[in-house]
């Protein structure tokens, strides 16, 4: 029996369609890894094509590491030679041996959010930039969105002429390149930019790496950006055997840059590409399915096609509408329990929902019922400071040019060199042209820093002992000299705190992570462990062994499934949220749409959809309709019978829409000179009237409580549902 026999016929199709651009239509569970990586072993088995010359990418470690184990169970002898990797591991491979072609040395570091902040601080310093104006984050997001366009800051500054604000914007992103190159260091834009600059300036190289890949393979193509496409398009200029897999229905990555039109217009771009649709799913029910077809059908921007299975019908879905958001994680956590009690494992439970914000109330009730769960999205291990503390040691260890590492750890631990000593190092190095640290090695500067000067030079020595042993000792005996020599572990130990104890845990599993890079990585040295802890994902640190309920925002479940899926907080304002609603371009609501159908066919088996008639965001409490996204699942597929009442759930007091007046209005604080309400003699509307808000848009007014020193008008929004408001505060208009 041959290995292609188990594939569908469209599965079959895909994989024997091997020369010229090739579109796979890949819905939700549709087995589109399983189409790639038996494609590859076709390609091989029987077409002969050498491995070398076989290049897939994707966007997670995680899907490059089961596509890599995949191909190697299939192909055997040769399947390393397979470029398996992500883009951004991709390009990182390229700029190591080429970048100096661009003016950067090989040794380059990698930023990440952190560290680019700190560079934006100080080029907005430098620039007296007011940063109240132009925030550094918005700065930040600008100038990524500039590098998933491919613009360069000149070719910025000349789409943007005669616009203030983004001269001031042009400037930033300037001083920011600048700043970066002298560091020599890129961020994870730059990594895509730099790769396509280096191909679009040299020709000969551009043309090795074609020759080398004669057959490229992309996946998720839905979430591919600008850049990323002319990376693609580069690479496959010459043989153009370029199969791209994907599916416009979940592209859900709009805020990070990513073009829907990359797929939507392939056939534009490749006038003679075969469009190849797989329809039929292997992970969920066919009322799941049938769900997310009612409700990604509405959407304008998508190619047709609908999910079916022959796994049966299965439940239907679930759908309970609580008073408020504490009995909505009473009732999840209360199903998870009586789940795992029928036999079945925490492991198998998520739970999905729209804001990071909306995890609080569902770890309490998980606590209350000693439910084990994990949330993905939360403080990554290589953001806690002691181990970028460890890092910025082997940054500057690996490359001396990084600043910010230098200036990180010249006085950690403690050592004496305090601000107005690195100040001083700073200037000399900005008027010399040089780095900080080879300001620290010039003994001219050294003689003008006064007390701190033998401090500063005992630092010097002491990395430049470390950057010659780099090359003669392990990443992990590396790290373990430097905590032994700085007395990092040691200074932890003294605290004696459960924190402390934390951090030394985290340190010892940094260096247990060093210890496993150098038996896995065929040639390991300290470059490559700093380029591989900086390419890690959030979603990696994912152990699907360990058993507990996953927590985690629907962007970061994209690629998982679960038997059992709880989806959370579906309302009206918080999703779709406000900004959606109110937003005058329609493709805003249909990416929400696309985020829905990815939250629906995560489902295997059971769906749970819930939602919460009063809840507190932002601390103001909010009153929201039902998702219009469940309406627009059929009312056949939903099972909504009664929920039985939880002791738990009697104890929670529930508002009704008449309350009077919040408390806060009467106290002190709004008081006197520090806040005034000027409560009006009376108000223009009435019950029943219909009003205009500046942000809500109309609605009609429900009701009107005098709360002594302000009315507070509840009114019943037609895009965003109830709210309720002060009137002085509001500014209704009667319409």
């Amino acid at each position: 029996m041959s290995i292609y026999d188990t594939l569908n016929d469209m599965q079959k199709e895909a994989v024997f369609h091997t020369e010229g651009p090739l579109l796979i239509l890949a819905g939700a569970g549709s087995g589109k890894t399983r189409v790639l990586t038996h494609r590859i072993a076709y390609l091989i088995e029987e077409k002969g094509v050498n491995p070398w010359n076989i290049m897939a990418i994707t966007f997670t470690n995680k899907a490059a590491g089961e596509m890599k184990e995949r191909v190697e169970n299939l192909v055997g002898f040769g399947s390393e030679q397979i470029w398996v990797s992500t883009f951004h591991s991709t390009c990182v491979r390229i700029l190591r041996r080429y970048i100096d072609r661009l003016g950067y040395s090989n040794n380059f570091t990698i930023y990440d959010t952190d560290d680019q902040k700190s560079v934006m601080r100080d080029v907005c310093k430098r620039l007296n930039i007011d940063t109240k104006l132009y925030k550094e984050r918005n700065i930040l997001s600008q100038i990524s969105k500039a590098k998933d366009e491919f613009m360069s800051p000149e070719q910025y500054s000349l789409a943007n002429q005669g616009d203030f604000s983004k001269k001031r914007m042009t400037d930033a992103y300037k001083s920011y390149q600048e700043q970066l190159k002298s560091n020599n260091a890129l961020d994870f834009d730059d990594l895509l930019f730099k790769t396509v600059e280096l191909f679009t300036n040299n020709p000969d190289i551009l043309e090795q790496y074609r020759n080398r890949f004669k057959y490229i393979m992309v996946d998720e193509y839905q979430d591919t950006n600008t850049v990323q496409f002319k990376f693609i398009s580069l690479l496959a200029g010459e043989h153009r055997n370029l199969c791209v897999v994907g599916d416009d229905d979940q592209s859900i990555y709009k805020f990070r840059g990513a073009n829907i039109k990359n797929i939507l217009n392939f056939e534009k771009v490749f006038s003679d590409a075969r469009v190849i649709k797989l329809e039929q799913n292997y992970r969920s029910t066919q009322t799941i399915l049938n769900a997310a077809n009612e409700v990604i059908k509405n959407n304008t921007e998508r190619k047709d096609k609908k999910l079916w299975t022959d796994h049966g019908d299965g439940e239907k879905i679930s759908f309970k509408m609580l008073d408020n958001a504490q009995e909505e994680a009473i009732l999840v956590a209360d199903e998870i329990d009586k789940y795992v009690k029928d036999n079945h494992a925490y492991k198998d439970c998520a739970c999905l929902y729209r804001t990071n914000a909306q995890s609080r109330l569902l770890e309490e009730a998980f606590m209350r019922k000693n439910i084990p769960y994990k949330i993905v999205g939360g403080v990554n291990f290589y953001q806690r400071k002691e181990i970028k503390d460890v890092l910025a040691y082997l940054k500057t260890v690996d490359n001396g040019m990084d600043d910010l590492a230098v200036k990180r750890i010249i006085n950690i631990p403690k050592r004496g060199i305090g601000a107005t000593t690195i100040e001083k190092i700073q200037t000399f190095a900005d008027y010399n042209g040089c780095s900080f640290y080879d300001a620290i090695k010039d003994e001219y500067c050294i003689a003008n820093i006064g007390r701190s000067a033998e401090k500063v030079r005992n630092f010097g020595g002491y990395i430049q002992t470390l950057r010659t042993k780099k090359n003669y000792i392990s990443v992990s005996e590396l790290i373990e000299e430097i905590l032994e020599d700085t007395g990092y572990i040691a200074e932890l130990k003294a605290e004696n705190t459960d924190e402390a104890l934390d951090r030394i845990s985290n340190i010892e599993e940094l260096v247990s992570k060093s210890a496993d890079y150098e038996q896995k990585a065929e040639e390991p040295n300290l470059s490559g462990f700093l380029e591989e802890v900086a390419l890690v994902a959030d979603i990696d640190s994912l152990d699907e062994n360990s058993d507990y309920v996953v927590l985690m925002t629907i962007h970061s479940a994209k690629g998982l499934e679960f038997p059992n899926v709880f989806l959370c907080g579906m309302e009206d304002g918080l999703f779709p949220g406000y900004m959606t609603i109110m937003s005058d371009d329609p493709s805003d609501m249909e990416e929400e749409r696309r985020l829905c159908y990815v939250a629906i066919t995560r489902a295997m088996e059971k769906l749970h959809i819930s939602a919460a008639k009063q809840r507190m965001i932002h601390g103001e409490t909010q009153y929201n309709r039902v998702s219009r996204f469940v309406k627009e699942i059929p009312k056949e597929l939903l099972d909504t019978g009664r929920i039985t009442e939880n002791p738990m759930r009697q104890r929670i007091v529930k508002p009704t829409q008449t309350s009077s007046a919040k408390p806060i209005f009467k106290a002190k604080a709004f008081e006197a000179n520090k806040f005034k309400v000027s409560k009006a003699t009376n108000l223009e509307y009435t019950n029943g009237d219909r009003v205009k808000h500046i942000k809500f848009g109309e609605g009609t007014v429900v009701n009107i409580a005098d709360g002594g020193r302000d009315y507070e008008v509840t009114v019943n929004f037609d895009k965003v549902g109830v709210k309720k408001m002060f009137a002085s505060f509001a500014k209704l208009k009667k319409i």
